[in-house]
């Protein structure tokens, strides 16, 4: 039985608010007063989410003339009637990609009463008995709902309380950029549970409305439709968003967003509504990427990728290595596409960037973004081979893919890739024609790298998917090695009273090793 707003103290009410005020991090939100506590044991208690909820009802929904101005009326209504349905919820930890806003540190501290009037948003008092907001005062509600959607029970109790109407509504008449900003928000939190999620399809109008969102000018507004829309087309709806977002105008403004944004969080959440597509399913491929090919996106993300490069090699600033990682990302998706993977491919900007990004002497900073380019360098060989004789000679970059090992330990399908890149390289080096002094550089390369070279092969998970780029990568060392050694045999400055050098003991080392592990009855051709 839903209890009557009437029914609680105003005092009661005002030091709730108070008890809102006073906390930093909205996780921490104090229970409601006891007088309106449930039976049932709970973290925040249902009519206060419902309470604020009927704080964010903008005053001029009723105003709303438009197509769906007469819905949201009747919701509202609804709403400052008491027609709600309250359920107790227990507060959970989220791990399903929604995200916390905290309350800004210098947010204004004045009690509501101080900031009833102090903005646009001076109640709705037209529509039922809602308690009037200041702007502050309803920022700060929809942060606390903000948080609260992270957790898939208070989420399914907002969209039953009617919490995307009061949202639509919200997107549908004037509001500062701070709240259309924090509504989307909301509505992001909420599209990570499913059954909310399927309350957003089938309300009337909310994915139009959240996708015009996207002609914003506003970098945070930008940024939560961009993120909003990618768990739309993560979800198990993905084709209801997929059909809003098809219309060569819509993913016209997302690569002009992409490519003319100065904001790195915008071009990071950007790219990953592009790359959320390219991921999605088959039938969302089939309606967004053949429009976004044809308008240029192929060589967006690697327009994007050639800026990240230039800012990275000429100043290390973190906040941007997410922006890279993420171009990457999409480009490396976009290789492995049939129909689409060709414009990849056969770009030599693209390969000399990731052949760059690779020979990075310091990569711990950027260690998934070389994991990154190492799968799709392999994925670029695999479509023209006869690239990898212009890096067969090239020895940072092949010490640069010995580096990426170690990062990649956990990821099977990363070291299958720096192996079959590695095979496709050694199966081109004709050690029996190659100068001393050249041969020696090659060696020298391997040894040093022996250590990460041995950690690999020890790691039997290879060895269980029969990686054949290995073995024929471990044949080719060697090949390598043994030359070496007979040529070293048959220099003079080795016939040095029979001392042996300790690059010779970890020659035989590597050898030993390599020698472990190769499969010689195996033939394998790259």
């Amino acid at each position: 039985m839903a209890v009557d707003a009437k029914s609680v103290p105003l005092e009661d009410q005002e030091e709730q608010e108070r008890q809102v005020q006073r906390h930093d991090a909205p996780a921490h939100n104090p229970s409601a007063p006891p007088d309106e506590f449930f039976d049932i044991s709970t973290t925040v208690d249902p009519s206060y989410v419902i309470s604020l909820i009927r704080k964010l009802l903008p005053a001029n929904a009723s105003n709303n003339h438009n197509s769906h101005g007469d819905v949201f009326f009747a919701h509202v209504q609804e709403l400052d009637t008491d027609h709600t349905v309250k359920t107790a919820p227990t507060l959970h930890v989220s791990n399903d990609g929604s995200e916390s806003m905290e309350i800004a540190d210098d947010f204004h501290k004045s009690a509501p009463e101080e900031r009833q009037n102090n903005g646009s948003y001076d109640g709705a008092e037209q529509c039922g008995h809602s308690v009037p907001v200041g702007e502050e005062a309803w920022e700060e509600y929809g942060c606390i709902l903000w948080d609260l959607a992270a957790s898939k029970t208070h989420a399914e109790l907002m969209v039953q309380n009617l919490i995307l109407e009061v949202l639509l509504a919200n997107l549908m008449v004037s509001q500062s950029a701070r709240a259309t900003e924090i509504t989307l928000g909301i509505i992001g939190n909420l599209a990570c549970h499913e059954v909310p999620m399927k309350h957003i399809v089938s309300t009337s109008g909310l994915i139009g409305t959240v996708v015009d969102q996207l002609f914003s000018e506003y970098a945070q507004c930008l940024c939560e439709a961009c993120r909003l829309l990618t768990v739309g087309l993560q979800s198990s709806e993905r084709i209801s968003w997929a059909k809003e977002l098809q219309s060569e105008h819509i993913l016209s403004r997302i690569l002009w967003i992409a490519e003319n944004s100065l904001n790195p969080q915008l071009i990071e959440k950007s790219v990953e509504l592009l790359l959320a597509t390219i991921e999605s399913s088959e039938e969302v491929v089939l309606i967004l990427l053949p429009p976004l090919m044809k308008l240029g996106l192929a060589s967006l993300l690697i327009n994007l990728l050639d800026f990240e490069m230039s800012q990275l090699l000429s100043e290390r600033v973190p906040e941007r290595y997410p922006v890279l990682d993420v171009i990457l990302r999409s480009i490396e998706a976009l290789s492995v596409i049939d129909g689409h993977s060709q414009e990849i491919c056969s770009n030599k900007d693209l390969f000399r960037l990731v052949c760059e990004l690779v020979k990075l002497p310091d990569k711990v900073e950027v260690a998934n973004s070389c994991i990154t380019a190492g799968v799709l360098i392999a994925n670029i060989l695999s479509d023209e081979p006869n690239l990898a004789s212009e890096i067969s000679q090239d020895l940072p970059f092949l010490q640069g893919l010995l580096d990426i090992f170690p990062f990649s330990s956990e990821d099977l399908e990363a070291r299958s890739a720096l192996w079959n890149i590695i095979a496709r390289l050694l199966v081109r080096v004709q050690e029996n024609e190659m100068s001393r002094s050249a041969l020696q550089q090659y060696v020298s390369v391997l040894v040093s790298k022996s250590d990460v070279i041995e950690d690999d092969l020890l790691d039997s998970q290879l060895d269980e998917l029969n990686s054949k780029a290995r073995t024929t990568s471990l044949r080719r060392i060697i090949c390598l090695l043994n030359q070496w050694t007979a040529s070293k045999d048959d220099h003079k400055e080795n016939e040095m009273m029979g001392n042996r050098h300790e690059d010779d003991i970890n020659i035989d080392r590597l050898l030993d090793c390599c020698c472990k592990h190769s499969e010689p009855n195996k033939s394998v051709l790259i």
